[in-house]
């Protein structure tokens, strides 16, 4: 394990977040840690980090957020304090998956460790050319996933795009997969978030 003073703000992806919030408090001893686990993480635990992390702190202070969900509109407020946190503070993450969180937040926060197992979603689609049959038997083949589930191909579909596909994505194509993590955590139909994200590769063909 590398010393504390080079832990710094990161992602934990694990499925038992519990067990991963009492490891950090052994690993990061004697460094106070202040912990936020809550099965869903809202807005008023976000504005609670916000506090904890403006108090003045002379030596190191990591502040874990633990939930196995993430709000987007929690995420989005803490945007501007995860890329310009306070002096000595630091942020750790801990999330059953990525899909959890957006990728504006993955993108300020390194992902240094993957301790869940998660099964590998195979994406048989061409992004670069896919068509509305393609489209149809994707939506049919996923037609009974759940909110996490919907999530979890969200995150494939990104990956599939952006690595497998080589695709460099417009504006409004990204736009969808964020938008796509805002209404599934708003609840909306997972086979309707699904085909807004796939029509939106259909229509910038």
């Amino acid at each position: 394990m590398p010393s504390l003073e080079k832990q710094k703000s990161h992602i934990v992806i694990a499925s038992d977040i519990e067990a991963q919030v009492e490891r950090l408090e052994l690993e990061l001893k004697p460094y106070r840690v202040v912990k936020f686990v809550e099965e869903n993480f809202k807005i008023e635990h976000a504005k609670a980090v916000v506090g904890e992390a403006y108090i003045s702190e002379s030596q190191t202070k990591y502040i874990v957020l633990a939930a196995l969900e993430f709000t987007a509109v929690a995420q989005n407020s803490l945007l501007k304090l995860f890329e310009e946190p306070p002096k000595n503070i630091e942020f750790i993450l801990v999330s059953p998956t990525k899909s959890n969180l957006l990728p504006t937040v993955r993108s300020r926060l390194p992902i240094l460790k993957i301790n869940s197992v998660r099964k590998k979603m195979d994406i048989s689609l061409n992004l670069a050319r896919v068509n509305y049959s393609e489209v149809f038997a994707f939506l049919k083949e996923n037609a009974r996933a759940k909110k996490n589930d919907a999530k979890n191909l969200i995150e494939a579909l990104f990956y599939q795009a952006t690595v497998v596909d080589a695709l460099i994505l417009t504006p409004s194509q990204l736009e969808s997969f964020d938008k796509a993590y805002r209404l599934l955590d708003l609840n909306s139909r997972p086979q309707s978030v699904l085909a807004m994200v796939i029509m939106n590769f259909v229509r910038e063909k």
